[in-house]
Formats: C-alpha cells, structure tokens, sequence
C-alpha cells in the first residue's frame, strides 16, 4: 500500500481527530505510511485498536439486511464494448479485479455509500471472500482502496465487545482490530492472538505478509492456557512466524509471573510442525558417587514414516560406564501394532588399578506385537518377549528400571497360530517360549513348540437332531505336540554350546470320550486316551567295576514307545435354599444360597514293564551284588512311561454359598446378591494298587470377595491323614491312631488383596499408561507394589490426566487418595517344622493433598524378617503450565532421589531443570 494524498474531506476528518486528542496526532504520524486507513477511525491509545464509527454527513441508508452480496459499483464495473473482427488477441487480458465475490452481513445494518464506495456493517458484521471470513463488531469495507477494517465494539461504559476474529484456512487470528487488503491478501493486526499447536502467539503488532508469513512485534509466547494471565511467557521484541511449521524470534527473555528471569537467549526458534518429525532428545544429567556426572536418556528421534519410528538414546557416564536403548514402535491400523526394544549397558565400576575394578557388560531384548482381531480370523501372530542378562534390572542404572529391580523371572513367548476351516476341523501353532531365572540363571527355552489337533468327530452321532446316550456321545480327535527343549544357563546364552543338551520329542494323542446321564441327576463321563511318543534322546547304563560308578551315555537317534489309560467320573450339583423372608420384612439377610458340586473318579494306568532294563552291580571279582532297573527313556522329552500299575478312586467337593441382602437404597424392590464363598474346594484320593499309604493328603482351596469386590481373599491347605515317627518321616499308620489329631496340617497359606479409594474416586491409581506397560513388559506388578517406572524427562511417563479440575473453597471437604495392600502368610509343617516360611505386607498408595499437590508411596513390611522392603516416596506438583515431581528411594543399596522441573508442552519440553543424587558412597 503506497501512500496517498487525502481528500478534502477526508482532510477535515483529520483535522477534527487532531483537535480532540494529541495522542492520536502521534499515532498517526507514527503510521503514516496507513493514513489513508485511519481517514474514518478513531484510535484508541490504550488498545491501539480501531474503533470505527460509521460517518453522519454520508449518504447512506441504513437497512436490517441479514444476508447480502456486495459487488464493485456499478460506475466500475459496467464497460462498454464494441464488436471486433479479430476474435483473438495475442496479449492477454488482465486479471480481473476480484478473483470471489465478497459477501457480508450485519444484525443491526448493512449500509452502502455510493460516494465514497465504502460498505458499514454493524453488530456480529461478517465478511467472506474465498477461503478468508472476518467476524467482528463492527467492519468498513473500502472497495476504492480493496480494504477491509475491522474493529470491536465500545458500549457507553467504554467495555469493548465482540473481537475480531480473522479466519484463513486452518489459521484464526483473534486481534483487537485488523486491516486486510483483500486484493493483495496482506493485512495489518493489532493485539493478535492465535493458537499454533500447543503454543499461544500474543503480538502487539502483526503483519500478513501472504498466506505464509506473519511478522510480528513486541510479542509474547507461552503455553499457559491462562492467556490473560499466563504463569509464564518469552518476551521477544520481533519474530517471523510460519504458520504451523515454526517461530524464528530475535532475543527472547522468560518471565514467570511477570518477573524477569537471567534465562535470555540471543535468538529463539520454536518448532511449530503438528506431523511426526525427526529431532535430538536432549539427555538429563546427574551424578553418582561411584560412577561420577553423567547424561542419561539423551539422542535421536527418527520418524521415519507414518507407520514405523525409532528413538536412539544414549547413556555415558564420566568413568567410562556407558548405555544405550534402541526403542522403536510400529502400527498398522486394522493389522498390527507393536514395540521393539533393546538396552545395552556397560558398566565400570571403582577405577582401573584398584582391588574392586570389575567391568560387567547387561543387555536386555524386548518385543511385543499384537495382530488387530480384525486382519485375519483364522491365523493370528503374537509375540512377548522380555529375554537378557539375568542381572539386568539389579544391576541397571536407568531410571525407567526402577519398578523392575525386584523381578526373578523372564519369560518370553512368540506364537503363531492358525485354523483351516472344515469338517472337521483342524487347529495349528507353532509357539517359541523362554523362561529365565534370575537367581539361579537358570534359562528353559522351547524352540519351537509345533501342535495340532483335529476337531471332535461324532461317528455314531444321528445327522439330524440331537445326540442322546452313551453311544451316540462317542467321539474322538487327534492331538500332535512335537517339541526341541534346551535348558542352558546364562553364560552359556546364545552360544553354540547351548545346543548340545537339547531335548526332541514329539507325542500323538487320541483321545475317546463319551458322557451320558443317569436317573436324570448324574453326569457320567468316560475317557480312554491313547499315546504314542517319538523321541531322538535315549540313554544306556551300566555299571563300571574298574571304577566302582554308575554310567550313563547319553544316545542320539529315534526311539518310541506306546501308552494308554482309562478313567471315567460322576458328579451331580446340590442346590440348598434357605430363606428368611418369612421372619419378617425388617430381616436384612433374605435368603441364603449353597451349591454343592461331589465328583467321583477312577483312573488306571496300566505298567508298562517292556520298556525297563536292568544293569548289575558287580564287586571287584565280578559278583552280582544286586540288579538295577532302569528305562532308556529316562532322559527324553516327555519321560518314561509309567512301570508301576496304578488303580485309584478321586474324590471332590466344590461349594459355593451366596445370599441375598436387603439394599441399602431403599427405592429398590430386589434383594441385592452378594457372595459368601466363591469357592471352597477338597480333593483327595484312594490308591486301589498301592502297598502302603494309600490315601493322599486332603487339598483344600477356597476363596471369595468382600466389601464390594474390593478385597480378594484366598487361603489354602494340605491336610495329611497320617503320623510321622521319630525321625519325622511319614508311616503308614494313621495320625488319630497314634495319638494325634485325624489330620495333620503340613501346609497352609493366605492371601488378601485390597484395594481402597476415596468415595468417587474410581482411578485405583493414576499410573500413565506408559508407565504401566513399561512396567508389564519387564515383568513386573500392575499394582505399582514394587514401585513405579518413571522417567521424568520422558513424559510419556508421566500421568494420562488432561481434565481440568475444579478447585472450590470445599476442596479439602473430600480429599481424592486410593490405596492397595497385598498380604501373604505360608505356614509350613511337613517335618514338624512348625513355622511361618513367609510373612509379608505390601502397600502402595497416592493421595492428592490439594488439587495440584500428589503424593504417592510404594513399600512392605517383612514380618518374619522384621524390616521394610523395597521403598520408593512420590511426590509430584502440577504448576499449571508446569510439573515438578521428586522421587525418593530412602534405603536399599539403590538408594537414591531424582528431582524434576519442566514444561508440560511437548513442544517446550527440553526446557526443564533434572538433579539425580545418591548418598555418600558405603563402604
């Protein structure tokens, strides 16, 4: 826009705004190069905005019109033409004018003067030309000049009201007042403010160079959701803003609740892009004692597609001990989905030439993949995997592995499954399993597991109707299970060696069964099962005199044998109904409910005598001393078959007890239902074929559920129905008869989990999500009992809870917490030990002192040790647009506390402040 010499009565317009306020004289010498565009205004000094008051002397005429379409005047744009012979011209014509139509409305007027070809609109005045709309309280369209003002509206009180709001694609801009020339599309902002992602972009003055670049001054930048009054902002004197792509600022200085910080940097750029995209994660830092300053969890993010990214991070500490964490996530929407992780670590521990230097390499693998229901019913893949060093979660020093330390046991499965649709129909996985202990190093591996089973058959089932009796419910399928076992240790992990030992077998089952009733009561059941077992491990003894040893060789080649057995069983249900009803309305228990479940079984199995060798113990002149029997299956897959006949009866009692309460609501007519019991359980058995101690002890289980399924009970014993002698072995003599009780307990244990909140609360605990699973995958707790994998840094981490929370002066009326205690008792007594193995108490809990204060713990009690288990204190502070969070391991040789303080905005979220201390090295 160029500058233009005013007419004449745009000169007395002018000179009458002179007259009335000096300041205006020097806002308008200050923006001269807009003279043309204040010829009608009147500016407000304190806003800097324009208050645009429609002229009196004009020619208009006022009319309510809601909806109009406003085009050039007439005078511009009606040409005359003439016929010409030559109906193409090489140059060609000019752009028009307008490439849209404007349109605007008003609620009060939409008014046209003619002279000055000037548009007032009035009250909610809206404007549209292409993709721009402009709303406002009041807007003056210049059609000689191709401008559009727009400003608020100023009541008698002086209280401004309905604010501009400029709209451009995906674009708004709220200012106080805003000049747009709709032919070059530029435009001129005062008191912008607009919304770029996460951040909020307040200019005092603003200028749309094109549909790209805005530049702006004296601006501020915050991600506070308090714009009026943010709890923090970045003053920057000018700024070049591309929308949702990025800020390049001049001189930036952070104020927090407008106090200036020393944080000043000579230039700023903030990333404005809403796609995935790569970026360096910048590395917390620290020290240890042991292990000096270090950075942690630092590096690359690469996105490299919409489907596939990869975080590289990186830990290094000043003695040399350095990590590194390869994390990457994958998904495929209605396919699959799934996270691939590796960890390695290289730790120095003390300093090279000293007696304790000892430098110890972990590593850790982990993979999960879930396959959508959707993609393909009749195949489906998966994968958990969690496999490494045995010592890795004791020994690693990474944050995120806090809530693992406490971990014995790694376990890992990859299965692939699949089924062919038919008659019958056969069923196919193949399953790769790992199971690590992380005491013993102990590693059981099956690579693979291959099994398949063919669907029931009805031979003698009718093809219409139903199948009734004992014949008709014969049926048969056929199960195959082949499978390669390796048990190895962690040292030898991935090694050749590995191998050696390892285990082949494959086992074929056919399985008949067939199940009627009887007098219309009993369930009857029948089942023969025969097996046939392959397997490439054999063995061979004999006995060395020269020596004076037992020798085993180990054979290598196909060998089988064949089994079969034969058991059958009745059960019938009991139902007992005890009602009270009829005792009066005022009763609070209504009716009580048993159901009790007696099963009858018996199995034999006969001995399969064949397979069993002898070898003979010789002195050293060659004497038989005694013979020996053996199976050359001892050391396959599956075992030995069974060499001693067996011919034994099963009895069983399942019980469940219910009943019905009167609610405590009183507007309801049914009895509520609640649980008693929701098991209790016995079993034992009788040995038909047995010599001695035919009875096996009685196993009783049980459990059920209180104060609204808030608390889990479960108890369990074993009762053994004969003495022990002298020496605390077990004789065949029963225990009532030599003076004791009729059965004597050798075990027992206990187990209560519970689950507490405040009313209304139903959050049993504000673990992220991230959290939660970083924790499942390394197989841990989902009860935060061992504690909670945090990285502060990563917000990932952090808690999943964007809703506002209304702070009133009631607050502490109702203060939100929850709780969950984990108890367990063992008593063992099998020799006359008399003693309690194992008696524990574990609790973990968070409470919201205030609105933004939490405060959370995770910690035990040992009560046959007499002293606390693995402890970590939580403490975290929501500061709005900021969180600062504090945990604190008080004891334990990984004592130790992290602080954090940081921006919450993803886009902001390297600028933050971490500490991790530990305590004065012990020796």
């Amino acid at each position: 826009m160029g500058i233009q010499k005013p007419s004449h009565t745009l000169a007395k317009i002018h000179t009458k705004a002179l007259h009335t306020n000096r300041i205006h004289i020097l806002f308008v010498l200050s923006f001269t190069v807009f003279i043309n565009t204040f010829s009608f205004a009147q500016v407000d000094p304190k806003s800097e905005s324009i208050e645009i008051t429609p002229s009196l002397e004009k020619e208009t005429v006022a009319k309510p019109i809601v909806n109009d379409t406003i085009v050039l005047p007439i005078e511009k744009a009606m040409t005359l033409k003439e016929s010409d012979s030559t109906a193409t011209d090489s140059i060609k014509p000019k752009p028009a004018l307008l490439q849209g139509t404007v349109t605007s409305r008003a609620k009060d007027y939409n008014a046209f003067d003619r002279r000055e070809k000037k548009a007032y609109l009035y009250n909610e005045a809206q404007v549209n030309y292409l993709d721009m709309e402009i709303t406002a309280g009041t807007i003056v369209i210049d059609y000689s000049k191709n401008l559009v003002y727009a400003g608020r509206l100023k009541d008698t009180a002086g209280v401004y009201s309905q604010r501009p709001v400029f709209k451009q694609g995906e674009n708004i801009v709220e200012p106080d007042s805003i000049i747009f020339n709709f032919k070059n599309k530029k435009a001129l902002i005062f008191n912008s403010r607009t919304e770029q992602g996460e951040m909020k972009v307040l200019s005092k003055y603003s200028k749309k160079e094109n549909d790209s670049v805005y530049y702006l001054g004296n601006m501020r930048i915050t991600t506070s959701k308090n714009e009026e009054d943010p709890e923090y902002w970045f003053d920057v004197n000018k700024a070049k803003l591309v929308p949702n792509k990025k800020i390049i600022a001049s001189s930036a200085q952070m104020f927090i609740y407008d106090v200036p910080t020393p944080l000043v940097v000579p230039f700023a750029y903030f990333p404005l892009n809403k796609k995935q995209t790569s970026g360096v994660i910048f590395p917390s830092f620290g020290e240890q004692n042991d292990r000096g300053y270090f950075l942690q969890n630092g590096g690359y993010y690469f996105a490299i597609n919409d489907y596939v990214d990869l975080a590289v991070l990186g830990d290094y500490y000043t003695n040399g001990s350095y990590g590194l964490r390869l994390e990457n996530n994958y998904k495929k929407r209605y396919k699959f989905n799934g996270r691939l992780g590796f960890r390695y670590e290289n730790l120095i521990n003390s300093e090279r030439g000293f007696p304790d230097y000892s430098k110890t390499t972990i590593y850790n693998l982990r993979w999960s993949h879930n396959q959508d229901k959707k993609s393909n019913p009749s195949s489906r893949f998966s994968a958990s995997v969690n496999l490494g060093s045995s010592n890795y979660y004791q020994q690693s020093l990474n944050q995120v592995n806090t809530a693992s330390f406490l971990n014995n046991t790694l376990a890992s499965s990859v299965s692939y499954s699949k089924t062919f649709q038919g008659e019958p129909q056969v069923n196919m996985s193949l399953t790769a399993t790992h199971s690590q202990n992380t005491q013993t190093e102990q590693i059981n591996l099956t690579l693979p597991t291959f099994q398949a089973s063919v669907g029931r058959i009805f031979p003698f089932a009718p093809k219409v109707g139903s199948k009734k009796g004992i014949i008709q419910n014969i049926n048969l399928q056929y199960n195959v299970r082949a499978e390669n076992r390796i048990q190895t240790t962690d040292s030898l992990f991935f090694k050749s060696e590995m191998f050696d030992d390892a285990k082949i077998g494959m086992k074929h089952s056919i399985p008949i069964t067939t199940n009627f009733k009887i007098f219309n009561y009993f369930s009857v059941s029948a089942n023969a099962n025969f097996d046939e077992t392959w397997t490439l491990n054999t063995i061979d003894r004999f006995y060395d005199s020269a020596n004076n040893t037992k020798v085993t060789e180990d054979i290598k080649g196909f060998d089988s044998y064949r089994t079969y057995n034969f058991s059958s069983s009745i059960g019938t249900t009991v139902y007992g109904n005890f009602n009270f009803e009829d005792e009066g309305d005022d009763k609070k228990i209504k009716a009580i409910r048993h159901v009790m479940r007696p099963s009858i079984s018996y199995n034999v199995n006969p001995a399969f005598d064949r397979y069993y060798d002898t070898y003979e113990i010789t002195d050293i002149n060659g004497n038989s001393i005694s013979e020996n029997e053996f199976s050359r299956f001892e050391g396959s897959l599956f075992g030995s078959p069974n060499q001693n006949y067996s011919s034994s009866i099963g009895i069983g009692l399942s019980n469940n007890i219910e009943a019905k309460v009167r609610d405590k609501d009183s507007t309801k007519i049914e009895p509520k239902k609640i649980i008693l019991l929701n098991n209790l359980n016995f079993s034992t058995s009788y040995n038909l074929a047995g010599d001695s101690l035919r009875i096996s002890p009685v196993r009783m289980s049980g459990g059920t559920q209180l104060f609204d399924n808030k608390m889990n009970v479960n108890f369990g014993a074993t009762l053994d129905p004969y003495a022990l002698d002298n020496n605390n072995r077990k004789i065949d003599e029963f225990n009532i008869k030599n003076g004791g009780s009729l059965f004597r307990m050798t075990s027992a244990n206990l187990t209560i989990g519970y689950s507490l909140n405040s009313k209304g609360n139903d959050r049993n605990s504000k673990t992220s999500d991230r959290s939660r699973t970083e924790t499942l995958d390394s197989g841990g707790r989902d009860d935060d009992l061992f504690g909670r994998s945090q990285d502060f840094a990563d917000q990932r981490f952090t808690e999943d809870d964007d809703e506002e929370e209304e702070v009133g002066d009631l607050y502490n009326y109702s203060i939100p917490w929850n709780l969950r205690l984990a108890y367990a008792v063992n008593y063992s007594n099998a020799q006359r030990q008399n003693e309690i193995s194992s008696h524990s108490l574990m609790f973990s809990g968070d409470i919201e002192v205030s609105p933004r204060w939490s405060v959370g713990a995770s910690s035990g009690y040992d009560f046959k040790n007499k002293g606390f288990s693995y402890t970590q204190l939580r403490f975290a502070r929501d500061l709005l647009s900021w969180r600062m969070n504090f945990s604190w391991i008080p004891f334990s040789p990984r004592s130790s506390w992290n602080f954090f303080i940081g921006i919450k905005a993803n886009v902001l979220k390297d600028l933050k402040y971490e500490q991790r201390l530990q305590p004065d090295q012990r020796l």
